[in-house]
This record gives C-alpha cells, structure tokens and sequence, in this order.
C-alpha cells in the first residue's frame, strides 16, 4: 500500500504557468475536456456540439471524439449518431479509487460510524474549490440527497467543505473562500466571507462544522477533518442528520461523538502509515 502524502494546496497561478510550459500537452487537455464536457445536462452530444462545449473547432472535435471512441471511452448511438460517454471511462475514476489508501483505510470506521447512528457516512476529499465523495455508506433510512462517489459539492457552504477548511491555515482558507464562486443555493446559504469565516473559526472550536441546509433543503451534515502527519487536511468524514428527523441540537448532542471518533481514528491510522 502507498503511503500517504499531505497534499499541497496549488496556487492560483498554477494552472496558467502549467499551460504556458513546452511540456504542456494541449491535445491531452482537448481530449480531456471532450470526456469532461459530457454530464447530467449533455449526456450526449454532436461533433458541433462538443466543439461548442469544449471550445475547439468543428475539425479537433472531429479527431478528438474519433479518438476518444476508438479507445472505448465515447460511442455512438446507431440511430441518432449522437455520441455520449462509454462504461470505459468508469476506468479511471475507479482505479484512482482502489489506489487511493485513505479511501481503504476509512472504510471500516466509517462503517462503524453508520452502524452508531444510523445515518448516512461519507468520506470527501478536496479538489480546488470542491470537495469530491470519494466513500459513502448509506443509512437504510430516507435520505433527502443522493450524492454518488464522484459528486462534488462546494467548499464553501458544505459541511465537509468547512471542516476541511478549517483545518488550513487561516489565510489560505480565506483566499479559498474569497476566490470561491459564492452563489445562495436555498435561502439558509452563507455567502458573505466574514460570514463563513465565522463559522470556520467556530469549527476550529468545535473539531467539527455543520452544515445546516445550505446546499439542499432538509439537508443537515455534521463533518470532521481528517489530518495528515503535517497537521494538513487530507479530506473530511461528514454523517448526514436529515432535518426530517433531526434537531441541530440534539444532532450535535448524538452525532457529534462518534463523528469526532471516527475521523480522529481515521486520521491516526493515516498518519501511521505516512
């Protein structure tokens, strides 16, 4: 098994100064963004409309997609000539998933800790402004949202977003925050970064943040960061406490403990293997 590395957060320039360099393989990024370009809104596209989306000529697309189907990653259906994504592609994300030795690491406790509450577990891991659901054990009771591996849900008013947050630095989750695309997603959403800065702080009080309907209605997360040896986030555990059937107090009251457990469980035995 590999060892686990505390992650380095990029800089804004990164990506700009990555693109300029000779090493930089543009052709790579076009294929790319053909795979990325499809989703729940396009799930299929023309060659023109996969252009349009990617932002390339008719003819790159052309080859791109060419490409993309003849390695198994894109297929067209017969009748409508419209392409979408192929099972392949699965591939990758899957493989990132059996390598990754958190998410193995995790699994058990966060078994336990569904088991504890009989709530929906996850585990998160950041990506830039997001954090993405890399593990989920779901609770045999309603659940308001379903968020599958591979979704991602914002930082800044999630709470596995803030607990991951909050473990940073204080101005580097502050330019996280400030460079965010801020937007009211119910009527409960924080938006103003003082605001959220708040709440940070009061998860560093806690060791846990709340999410309290802020991204979907009658949903409720507490979450807790996991840290690497250095002390840096390398993601976060979140339950979920639907609004349905649970106060903010009495989540905290019964959730918060076997949350906090788990995540500290989680973070001693990735800073063994470190």
């Amino acid at each position: 098994m590999n060892p686990i590395q505390d992650p380095q957060t990029p800089g804004p320039d990164e990506a700009p100064a990555a693109s300029n360099s000779l090493l930089f393989n543009q052709s790579l990024e076009k294929g790319l963004g053909v795979l990325r370009a499809f989703n729940g809104q396009r799930r299929t596209m023309t060659i023109a409309e996969v252009g349009e989306a990617v932002g390339i000529n008719k003819s790159s697309a052309q080859r791109m997609v060419y490409t993309l189907e003849q390695l198994g990653y894109l297929r067209k259906h017969p009748q409508t000539r419209r392409y979408q994504l192929a099972p392949r592609v699965m591939e990758i994300g899957f493989n990132y998933l059996s390598a990754n030795p958190m998410i193995e690491i995790a699994n058990p406790f966060l078994s336990e800790l569904s088991n504890v509450t009989t709530e929906t577990s996850c585990l998160t891991e950041g990506d830039g402004e997001d954090m993405v659901y890399v593990a989920r054990f779901v609770s045999a009771q309603f659940v308001p949202v379903h968020m599958p591996i591979g979704s991602r849900i914002p930082m800044y008013c999630t709470g596995s977003g803030r607990a991951y947050l909050s473990a940073l630095p204080e101005a580097e989750a502050q330019a996280l925050i400030e460079g965010a695309h801020r937007v009211a997603h119910t009527q409960h959403t924080l938006t103003a970064v003082a605001d959220i800065l708040d709440t940070l702080r009061q998860a560093r009080q806690r060791g846990y943040a709340i999410n309290r309907e802020e991204l979907f209605l009658g949903d409720m997360t507490l979450a807790a960061p996991v840290l690497g040896a250095s002390g840096r986030p390398l993601g976060a555990i979140h339950v979920v406490a639907p609004t349905s059937r649970w106060t903010l107090e009495e989540a905290e009251r019964r959730l918060a403990p076997p949350l906090l457990q788990c995540a500290r469980a989680v973070s001693s035995s990735v800073r063994t293997m470190g």
